[in-house]
């Protein structure tokens, strides 16, 4: 199974770079990172990503963080993936650009 994470381009970048993120500053404030299945993904994004451009949708196995992952309740009582340590950038299935269309952020067709 994939969970996502929607990164802002600066903390892409700052992954690509380093090799390895905590998350963005609302994940550090948490103490860990916040993920979402294909089916919560739209509304974390609508929620915290409402109008932003420049976004990155990653997407990462289950399998690969699993000895570190909690699911843990969150909106409305549903169960969230958090990561309890940093995302190493090899852990990355895939990536893309979340693009805005119509006002909404458009997922890719490969989430469904």
């Amino acid at each position: 199974m994939l969970i996502y994470k929607i990164f802002r381009a600066s903390e892409w970048d700052a992954l690509r770079v380093g090799g390895e993120t905590r998350g963005s500053t609302k994940d550090l404030a948490d103490g860990f990172i916040h993920f979402s299945t294909a089916e919560q993904a739209p509304e974390t994004a609508a929620k915290h990503f409402a109008g932003g451009e420049g976004l990155v949708l990653a997407a990462v196995d289950c399998d690969r963080v699993a000895e570190d992952l909690k699911w843990e309740p969150s909106r409305g009582g549903a169960l969230f993936p958090h990561l309890y340590r940093p995302l190493h950038i090899d852990e990355i299935a895939w990536h893309e650009p979340l693009q805005l269309r119509d006002g909404m952020h458009a997922f890719p067709e490969r989430m469904r």
